[in-house]
């Protein structure tokens, strides 16, 4: 980067734009890579479970690839933390891709633990996918951040309807090498995770987060400021209003030092002091509970009422729907992050959850109606991961924010596993209507914490 970084920010600005735009380009490219990589794999997970280790126990290897996913964001967020974006996420994929290899291996040996441990490194490439969207607003200008953040989100869209119809070519033609079937997606996942560490690593340069660090250090001197003031606190205020919607960003308090280190003890500290960074992690976490609960019992409740020669197709076709409600909209719940502003999105986002789960829960057999409350599901979902990435990511000084992002995605992956095994038992136990009524209870309590009185002058607040 040939900017002088000391120079004052009207000189900056343009190489900042620039490095922006560059930055969003590679990394929209290597979602749709993890994108496939991540999809291809779980497309054929279960059934490979199933086939090695029994169809009691596929779910559980199934959940082991989430759970992965969310231990993963520790070291991977704390190498961000210390050396930028760049290696946390090469590192993210390349674990990845050592799980691929496992879990082929595991399927020529037949050997459950293998299976177990190569799923869960498999989740390296989720966690990398998921820790891309942060990476889009580093050095996102204030009013645009929402929309560059729901930008890589929705990349991944392409990646995800994409991947399953690869499964089988990749099946066919792993089975020509002498792979056992069903082992081939994950040999093309891996190859693809290979393909993104190696993007990342060539061209992620210069690191954003490093390079909004150093922008932060230029403008605190420059203002007579401790260094670990965040270079977005300054400029929010003014920049903001802009977006049309009168929603200002909520930034980290101007001349507050990060605390000392990049652990998640450190992250803890500061998300306990910043109401907003609170709010953004319970909006991420909930909202992906209550999905994850409805989304992984729908299957079930469909094979209630249909014969299996229906079932396979109607999932489909419902998941489908839903997923397209998950991604594809993502542009337009960017746009209104920014243009609404972060807690009006959040609070419609758990409107949408509270009505997928009474569309979903009251809908009995009728699967256009069981469609429509999945579709609501996914918007719901979309807007709190939106619009709460967002608001967390704005929240925190950049010494500290990979580090609080991890903690977050490391709540939410292990929100979404705990509620996928305790969905099963409430289905078992007490019916479809009673895990929606379940999920929407669970989500009421955001509503509460998204309208909690601001403190007067609070810095770290939307105005």
């Amino acid at each position: 980067m040939a900017t002088d970084l000391t120079a004052p920010r009207t000189a900056v600005a343009p190489d900042v734009a620039s490095i922006q735009r560059r930055t969003l380009r590679l990394l929209f490219t290597t979602q749709i890579i993890g994108g496939i990589g991540v999809t291809i794999g779980i497309a054929v997970g279960a059934l490979l479970a199933a086939r090695i280790a029994g169809t009691a126990v596929a779910g559980v290897a199934q959940s082991a690839g989430v759970v992965g996913a969310a231990l993963l964001a520790v070291p991977v967020t704390r190498i961000m933390a210390r050396h930028g974006r760049r290696p946390g996420l090469v590192l993210a994929y390349a674990v990845g891709a050592v799980g691929g290899v496992l879990v082929v291996l595991a399927a020529a040996t037949r050997w459950v633990p293998l299976l177990f441990l190569g799923m869960l490194l498999f989740g390296g490439g989720t966690a990398a996918n998921l820790q891309a969207r942060y990476t889009a607003v580093d050095l996102a200008e204030p009013a645009r951040r929402g929309r560059q953040l729901s930008l890589i989100v929705w990349a991944t869209t392409i990646g995800a309807v994409a991947a399953p119809n690869f499964a089988a070519l990749a099946d066919r033609v792993t089975t020509g090498w002498g792979l056992p079937p069903l082992a081939g997606p994950f040999a093309f996942s891996a190859a693809a995770f290979v393909l993104a560490a190696v993007v990342l690593l060539g061209l992620l340069r210069p690191d954003p987060l490093l390079t909004a660090r150093r922008l932060a250090a230029a403008e605190a001197t420059a203002a007579d400021l401790p260094p670990a003031a965040d270079a977005t606190a300054t400029a929010v205020a003014a920049e903001a209003p802009a977006a049309g919607g009168g929603a200002t960003s909520a930034t980290a308090p101007v001349g507050v030092r990060a605390p000392r280190g990049a652990g998640m003890r450190a992250a803890w500290s500061v998300v306990r002091g910043q109401p907003a960074a609170r709010l953004g992690i319970a909006a991420v976490a909930v909202g992906h509970l209550v999905m994850v609960a409805v989304m992984a019992m729908t299957p079930v409740r469909l094979g209630e009422s249909h014969a299996d020669a229906d079932v396979l197709r109607l999932v489909g076709i419902v998941l489908s729907l839903h997923i397209a409600g998950m991604y594809a909209f993502s542009p337009v719940v960017g746009w209104l992050t920014d243009r609404l502003g972060r807690r009006a999105v959040i609070l419609g986002g758990v409107g949408l959850l509270l009505a997928a789960c009474a569309v979903a829960g009251t809908a009995g057999h009728h699967t256009p109606r069981l469609s429509v409350g999945l579709v609501l599901l996914g918007l719901g979902w979309s807007a709190t991961m939106v619009a709460g990435s967002t608001l967390l990511s704005e929240s925190v000084a950049a010494e500290v924010r990979p580090s609080v992002q991890g903690l977050s995605d490391l709540i939410m992956g292990l929100a979404g596993a705990g509620a996928a095994v305790v969905s099963g038992f409430v289905m078992q136990f007490a019916g479809y209507p009673v895990l929606t009524l379940l999920a929407a209870v669970a989500a009421a309590p955001l509503v509460a914490l998204a309208l909690r009185p601001v403190p007067t002058g609070a810095p770290d607040e939307e105005g």
